[in-house]
């Protein structure tokens, strides 16, 4: 059992030395897939991986040695080799910038609970559901593309301190791309998603197939500023890099958008009149993740010595106003900021918002609506701004309707400076950034509605 791993490691670690310190963390992913391609099923799979990662704390000339190491496949035998590795690597390092005494804790519930796993039942659902997308695919000559993933991931977290932690984290993901017109039409939809109970892959496949008719007439529209309707997804891809970007050392250091001029932060700052949230809540309904750290890696806003410390709901921006950026216990103490730790997911939330997407198309004389975003790239740290095109279909809108598509842009845009052009938002909903979603998958966002979104120059080819 994987939690017996933990127990074996933190052992050899106290056979190794009684200086040392260390955290154990071993997680087992379960993963089932389905892809499609040209209107037909192409593959499908299951498997299984087991992590085991060792961090050990080590006493060296100045300070504390921090080792690190992970390895997959392991046995006992393995796992005390792992252990054995990493007290060396810690004992020949220079002193760790982060080190801290490891969390301290007692066994929490669960804990010697079995690994959770997934299954081919798991996406059954979606793949009977494409049996009927393949066929109106068919009957309206267009191709039907996609992939459907489920996860669930167990991590076990052992330390020296006594903590002892279990966190079970499943997630969906599941993306499909129409075709049509001798590939010369693209539309894209994608969704998140626990266990797939909540995903409607017909709904998804209307989606498509509504888009594909918008784009049957082309409308030329040269580069310029714009009224622009941005779909959750998009606010999703420009949302999760404000956060990535807002850590507090790099803030302080005045290396960020999220600096003060003349030193400090900008905490406490109204970036926006709009009253909009963002945070992040371990336990928000259709998003939970782990309410304690769980890193293999130190950064920016992770140290390896943080694992098992608490990360509770967090409000990063309160109604326009930054009330937090992300911390460690290491960076807290450079900062002068409160230890805040990030958990793994990202809300923005509008006072009130309703509506959806398209509702947002009311009132616009001349706009565009996106479909999203794809190739983001930062051009200024400074001021956040960001480059990227759109992708999939760029739709016209006129007296509050989509009347066409245009070309693919290149645009440049800073996720700060646009949340201040905000002229209306929707209800928030659970959502995939297309950019981002490989690696952050839990978000729900609003659409926006922007006042002058920058399409810098037409993209030939996108």
């Amino acid at each position: 059992m994987s939690s017996d791993f933990v127990e074996l490691a933190l052992a050899e670690v106290a056979r190794a030395g009684a200086d040392l310190g260390a955290a154990v963390l071993v997680s087992q992913a379960s993963t089932v897939n389905l892809r499609w391609a040209l209107s037909g099923l192409t593959t499908n799979g299951l498997t299984s991986a087991r992590t085991v990662t060792v961090i050990v704390g080590a006493p060296v000339s100045g300070g504390t040695g921090a080792g690190v190491l992970s390895r997959v496949g392991l046995d006992a035998e393995g796992v005390r080799a792992l252990v054995a590795d990493t007290v060396a690597l810690a004992r020949s390092a220079e002193p760790a910038e982060d080190a801290a005494p490891f969390v301290t804790g007692e066994e929490l519930p669960g804990f010697a609970d079995p690994a959770a796993e997934t299954g081919a039942s798991t996406l059954a659902g979606v793949a009977e559901a494409l049996g009927e997308v393949f066929g109106r695919s068919r009957d309206q000559q267009r191709e039907s593309f996609g992939f459907a993933l489920h996860e669930v991931v167990t991590t076990w977290l052992g330390t020296t301190g006594g903590l002892r932690y279990r966190h079970e984290q499943p997630r969906g993901t599941i993306e499909l791309t129409g075709k049509a017109g001798a590939r010369s039409r693209s539309a894209y939809v994608a969704g998140a998603t626990r266990d797939f109970s909540d995903v409607d892959v017909l709904a998804m496949d209307d989606e498509i197939a509504t888009r594909l008719g918008w784009q049957e007439r082309q409308i030329a529209v040269p580069p310029g500023r714009y009224t622009t309707i941005l779909p959750p997804t998009s606010v999703a891809d420009l949302m999760i890099y404000y956060f990535w970007s807002a850590d507090a050392r790099t803030a302080h250091e005045g290396r960020s958008v999220f600096s003060r001029p003349g030193g400090g932060t900008r905490v406490g700052e109204k970036i926006t009149g709009t009253p909009i949230s963002l945070f992040s809540d371990p336990h928000r309904l259709g998003l939970g993740c782990a309410d304690r750290v769980l890193t293999t890696v130190s950064s920016s806003t992770a140290s390896v010595f943080d694992n098992g410390l608490a990360a509770p709901a967090a409000s990063w921006l309160d109604a326009g106003t930054i009330s937090a950026l992300p911390t460690t216990r290491h960076t807290s103490g450079l900062t002068g900021l409160p230890v805040v730790p990030p958990a793994e997911n990202l809300v923005l939330e509008g006072q009130d918002g309703t509506g959806s997407t398209l509702d947002l198309l009311d009132g616009v004389q001349h706009g565009l609506l996106l479909s999203s975003m794809w190739y983001i790239r930062e051009v200024d740290e400074q001021t956040l701004l960001l480059t990227g095109l759109t992708r999939d279909g760029v739709y016209v809108v006129e007296n509050g309707e989509v009347v066409g598509a245009t070309t693919n842009f290149r645009y440049n845009e800073s996720p700060v400076d646009l949340l201040s052009r905000v002229e209306a938002y929707g209800a928030t909903e659970i959502c995939l950034s297309r950019e981002w979603g490989e690696w952050f998958t839990r978000t729900a966002m609003p659409a926006l509605r922007i006042d002058g979104f920058n399409m810098s120059t037409i993209a030939e080819g996108a």
